[in-house]
């Protein structure tokens, strides 16, 4: 254990990820003489930043305006309003790239380092945190947190103590953390579940398709208010890709409570009618077959396998097709079901939908009402968003705003 001296702080900030280290740096800016630390209980620094968007750091999204950005988060999207108009996706940019890291906007709006590493970013931040002297401590686990008579934090190490005016939680979805604040502290805790997830399908229809992929398919979840639309992928283990995605983030709860096991409904022609498609094609191909007109919008290999899987004769023409069958063939282009049993975890990314109680915080801070001085941003709230650089945006608003308070709070 360091001498108790060695670890007085006026500011200290729990967990090493992207909220900490905005907050630590924009403190730092702010109150250049201060003493801060950032403590991390694992071996790395920005673990999420180095693995996010298949290691190319997916940042922020060119969605700037508050009232639109926050349409994305199925957890915040009424207290982030207010924190958006006080650093939105914009600044976001204007921070990075003020500070030499070049970034390029993609066709679907994510936006990433031109140089398509996110080393770019975690050398960004790595580069403040060390000019503004800000102190780093890895491999230190916070055990326990307890506020003084002395109005300071204590926080007890796995090998060593330390005491700050000023506290900053950045440690992301721990349950281990959740349960000590639920105890020491009082907060409320809004039980963790899993959220941004892909959905386990086994199903001959899509069984020899993984790579397939649509441009924009609508999904609904059977028996629920629960839809989606986007761009759809048939993996090896089921389905995949932004409509699967925002459904698993939107219902990560309900679908929690139906232990992953359900049914979707998927059209695969979300920008036209399946009526219009047939009528155009008995008008215009009467003698043709039907297996050999598809849809624009649907791969070869898909459109086969559903017919073959409809049950509608391969040789049958479109003059030739009876009602029943009519209604099959729409049923089979918009209103495919399938049999979702249990989920895989996106990539190596993982969201948790639960956290500390937003009714806890003041997000005009992105402080504690009960304790003033404890700040806190990023996956420890009950924040979360769907894919496109959302959830990142959430931690360096969250993270800039507390910085700035955290310098301006009297102690």
């Amino acid at each position: 254990m360091n001498p108790k001296g060695k670890n007085i702080y006026d500011a200290a900030f729990i967990g090493g990820g992207a909220a900490s280290f905005f907050a630590a740096i924009q403190y730092a800016d702010l109150k250049p003489q201060a003493r801060c630390v950032i403590i991390e209980k694992g071996k790395n620094l920005l673990n999420k930043v180095r693995i996010s968007g298949g290691g190319r750091c997916n940042v922020t999204n060119t969605i700037s305006m508050p009232a639109e950005l926050v349409k994305n988060y199925p957890r915040g999207e009424k207290e982030l309003l207010g924190p958006f108009h006080q650093f939105s996706s914009q600044d976001t940019v204007e921070w990075f790239e003020s500070r030499g890291v070049k970034l390029k906007t993609e066709s679907d709006g994510r936006i990433f380092p031109v140089s398509d590493s996110s080393s770019s970013i975690i050398d960004c931040l790595m580069n403040e945190v060390r000019k503004k002297d800000i102190a780093i401590v890895t491999g230190e686990n916070i055990t326990d947190i307890s506020f003084s008579d002395e109005k300071e934090w204590e926080l007890k190490g796995s090998s060593q103590n330390f005491n700050t005016k000023l506290l900053f939680l950045g440690s992301g979805s721990s349950p281990a953390m959740w349960k000590m604040l639920e105890s020491k502290l009082g907060l409320k805790i809004i039980p963790p579940v899993p959220s941004l997830f892909t959905f386990n399908i086994k199903d001959p229809r899509i069984k020899d398709l993984p790579g397939i992929s649509l441009k924009e398919a609508e999904v609904f979840i059977r028996n629920s208010k629960l839809q989606s639309n986007g761009p759809l992928l048939i993996t090896h283990w089921g389905m995949s890709g932004p409509a699967i995605l925002k459904l698993s983030a939107w219902g990560a709860r309900e679908l929690a409570e139906k232990k992953y096991q359900f049914e979707i409904a998927v059209n695969w022609i979300a920008d036209f009618s399946p009526q219009d498609f047939i009528t155009d094609n008995r008008k215009k191909h009467p003698s043709a077959l039907v297996i050999n007109h598809k849809p624009e919008e649907i791969p070869s290999r898909l459109w086969k396998s559903l017919f073959q899987q409809s049950g509608i004769d391969e040789k049958k023409k479109w003059a030739d097709l009876n009602k029943a069958e009519m209604l099959k063939l729409e049923q089979m282009l918009s209103e495919s079901v399938f049999k979702v049993n249990g989920k895989s975890t996106f990539k190596e990314e993982f969201v948790t939908a639960g956290g500390i109680d937003l009714k806890e915080v003041d997000l005009k801070k992105f402080s504690l009402k009960k304790y003033p001085t404890l700040f806190l941003a990023g996956e420890v709230l009950n924040i979360d968003a769907i894919t496109g650089g959302f959830n990142f945006q959430a931690a360096w608003t969250g993270g800039w705003i507390a910085g700035t308070n955290m310098a301006y709070q009297e102690h």
